[in-house]
């Protein structure tokens, strides 16, 4: 007695499970092999295996799922209502029906491959919980709704892999009884599993309330045996049949293959004759049709090739001319007939190519020629004519063929490389310049006649001798590697070399090297030695005459130096009278003394500054080039140049930079570049009267320089004197001599800087610039 609520266990017998398998996957083979007919089958014949094998696939399903619930033994009665039995047969047949039909088309693709999985998984699915709806049994049926899932995704799964092999190669699926097989093991493990899984989710649990028995009835082991029975009955015939017809067809293949081959045979012999003549025909056929084609092509070709053409007879003559030369000379085939094309001959060249080609006729040998012919605007342009002779078996010459080629712009480009060739044989063989070329290796392989008279060696000299000329130009082995160094380094620059030539002589040479495309370098090269001379005798003028213009200065600042040096000698003679006065007296006093003497010091200090700044502008030294402070060196040249300014009543003022950098400079040089323009500055204000005299000297800093400004409230200078005022000898003094503004020019030069004058908004302004150090 079983209590209510309380949940039922059952069991499965074992036998009945294997048989239910084995009704599925025989099901499942059948269905799939009368479906298989119905790939290649159409009409009629289509929907009978369609109908066959949705029956049998519907009968294995249902009769699988109905035995696998007999082998579910519980321990009450159970009985099934037969209405709802029967109809879930009708489902598996009909899902059975559909999927096949879209499985067994002639073109499947993935989507109608997941259609019909799902269709056929979903019928499996509701023809199983159909079943289980369909017992009637004093219990109620509890489903876990995520194994019912479970069980509906199995079947729509293994559908889709057992249609997908069975249906995957189309009507190859009739001769793979293995694909079959694996197919049909695939959806009865399908159908299989599907129903094992949805029992595994139903929980019976009793119920006290007696259940409904219309329209059931209970199944007996005999009636169970039968119901299996009749359906591997249904399904061998189905098999049977299949078979049948498939050995219906294979023989009725065969017959019809042998008549095919015998009908072949005969054909065969018949096309052998036929095809033999029409052959002979068409190679005819073809024949004329490729000659005619041959033909126009060739003219085709002809008229259109940008080629001008010509052919003739053996005397000479020309009777033919193709559309390009024809559209050139701008005359037509009749015009050209005869002696007509000679019209378009260059009057100059005409003589010289008709005998040429007189001459290639009456030998026979190839006739080329160039010559300028008249185009239809009346222009002439070159061009290569060619002409050559056709060798008939004979030998004899049955026709002439030429071309002529427009060579104008190729005569223009080699007379431009002539000339262009010729102006470079002209400047390498006169410009006063070595230049010489040496190979990828370092050797020597040509040299202009500079290079040979300046080095004293010839280029086949070296060749000949196998002299190694680093060697001889350079005998110190370190210097001569710094040479090699410079020839080889990627991208060569200036730089000046000491050279060894032939005869023992050391010549200053300034080198520049030249990299060319094949990997040679171009040496070119300036004996400087006379140059260098010169501009050290240039230098040595130049500072001679910079002194000569430091005494002349001297000489009109004679008045002020006096002043300058007077004023601490009077002050030392008051204070040493003084000093004398008090020795003489009874009390001398000795703080009073003291001072006197200590201001005898001091004047006799600054007097000795006084002379020694005269001294070094009048020394004649060699320029000493020393970090030096250019607002410094204003300062002394302003207390140097003190009584000038009071003398010629010129106010002066300094607007120095205090944080302005050193520069390298020769101090002496500098100051007379200063004395220069403030000397110019006090003359250009001595003749002013109506705004006072005023000196504004400053410094700056700029970039990577200094920058000193000396402006005067003069009178100014002509604009277009600028650059005038800086010539040599050139004044606008009465007594000047025109030196002091180029000298000074030369000294800024010299330190790396400019010097430049503007018209100031009052005056004049000089300018210059001195590199910081």
């Amino acid at each position: 007695m079983i209590s209510a609520n309380a949940v039922i266990t059952g069991s499965h017998d074992n036998g009945e499970v294997a048989r239910s398998i084995v009704i599925a996957i025989a099901a499942s083979y059948a269905a799939l092999d009368l479906a298989g007919r119905a790939t290649v089958a159409s009409g009629r014949a289509r929907v009978w295996w369609l109908t066959s094998a949705a029956i049998a696939m519907g009968i294995g399903i249902w009769e699988m799922h109905f035995k696998g619930l007999l082998a579910f033994r519980l321990p009450i009665p159970v009985a099934y209502h037969w209405p709802t039995v029967f109809a879930s047969f009708g489902v598996a047949v009909v899902a059975s029906g559909i999927a096949l039909l879209i499985v067994s088309r002639q073109e499947m693709g993935p989507v109608q491959l997941w259609t019909s999985s799902f269709i056929l998984g979903s019928g499996i699915s509701a023809l199983n919980y159909m079943d289980l709806a369909a017992m009637r049994l004093a219990a109620l049926c509890r489903f876990d709704p995520r194994i019912v899932i479970l069980s509906i995704v199995i079947a729509i799964v293994f559908s889709f892999a057992a249609l997908a092999l069975a249906f995957g190669l189309r009507a190859d699926t009739r001769d793979m009884p293995g694909r079959r097989i694996a197919s049909a093991i695939v959806m009865g493990a399908a159908i299989s599993l599907m129903h094992y899984t949805g029992m595994a989710s139903a929980t019976f649990i009793a119920s006290p309330v007696v259940p409904d028995l219309s329209h059931t009835v209970s199944i007996s082991p005999l009636a169970n045996f039968g119901v299996a029975l009749i359906t591997l009955l249904v399904l061998s015939a189905a098999l049977v049949t299949s078979s049948a017809d498939r050995r219906a067809k294979a023989e009725a293949r065969r017959v019809n293959e042998s008549l095919e081959q015998r009908v072949a045979e005969r054909t065969q012999e018949l096309e052998v004759v036929n095809q033999a003549l029409r052959k002979e025909i068409l190679e005819r056929e073809l024949a004329e049709k490729a000659l005619r084609e041959s033909e126009d092509r060739l003219w085709l070709v002809i008229d259109t090739i940008p080629q001008q053409i010509w052919s003739g007879p053996p005397d000479g003559s020309l009777d033919f001319w193709n559309a390009q030369l024809r559209s050139y000379v701008g005359l037509t085939q009749e015009e050209l007939q005869g002696e007509g094309w000679q019209s378009v001959l260059c009057p100059e060249d005409r003589e010289r190519v008709l005998r040429a080609w007189h001459k290639s006729v009456s030998d026979g040998l190839p006739f080329e020629q160039e010559g300028r012919n008249r185009g239809a605007d009346g222009q002439y342009r070159w061009f290569l004519v060619r002409g050559v002779p056709q060798r008939d078996s004979a030998g004899r010459i049955v026709k002439w063929h030429g071309t002529n080629t427009d060579i104008e712009d190729r005569k223009w480009a080699e007379e431009g490389l002539r000339k262009q060739k010729e102006v470079f044989q002209k400047i390498f063989e006169n410009i006063p310049v070595m230049i010489a070329c040496f190979g990828q290796d370092g050797h020597l392989e040509l040299a202009n006649p500079e290079w040979e008279r300046t080095i004293g060696w010839t280029v086949g000299e070296i060749r000949e001798q196998n002299l190694d000329i680093f060697v001889e130009l350079f005998p110190d082995p370190q210097y001569r590697q710094m040479a090699r160094d410079y020839a080889a380094a990627p991208a060569g620059a200036h730089t000046d070399f000491k050279v060894r030539v032939r005869d023992g002589r050391v010549i200053d040479m300034a080198a520049d090297v030249v990299h060319l495309s094949d990997g040679s370098r171009l040496g070119i090269g300036k004996d400087m030695t006379e140059q260098k001379r010169i501009d050290a005798a240039l230098q040595e003028t130049q500072d001679k005459l910079a002194h000569v213009t430091r005494v002349i200065a001297m000489g009109e600042l004679a008045a002020a130096i006096a002043h300058e040096v007077n004023q601490p000698l009077a002050a030392i003679v008051t204070n040493a009278d003084f000093c004398l006065r008090q020795f003489a007296s009874a009390t001398p006093n000795s703080d009073k003394l003291r001072a006197a003497i200590s201001e005898i010091v001091n004047d006799g200090v600054r007097a000795s500054a006084v002379i020694a700044r005269i001294r070094s502008l009048l020394q004649k030294s060699v320029p000493e080039r020393v970090a030096v402070d250019v607002n410094q060196i204003i300062r002394d040249v302003i207390m140097l140049l003190r009584g000038e300014l009071i003398r010629n009543r010129v106010s002066s003022k300094l607007g120095l930079d205090l944080d302005l950098p050193r520069v390298s400079g020769d101090r002496v040089q500098l100051q007379q570049v200063v004395i220069n323009l403030i000397m110019n500055s006090i003359e250009a204000m001595r003749s002013l009267a109506h705004r006072p005299r005023e000196l504004l000297i400053n410094s700056n800093t700029g970039h990577n320089e200094v920058l000193i400004q000396v402006q005067d409230s003069g009178g100014g200078f002509d604009p277009h004197q600028a650059e005038q005022i800086f010539e040599p000898f050139f004044t606008t003094k009465s007594e000047g001599i025109g030196m002091g503004l180029s000298i000074s020019r030369s000294i800024v030069e010299s330190h790396g800087g400019r010097l430049w004058a503007e018209q100031g908004p009052v005056g004049a302004l000089f300018q210059f610039t001195l590199p910081t150090e």
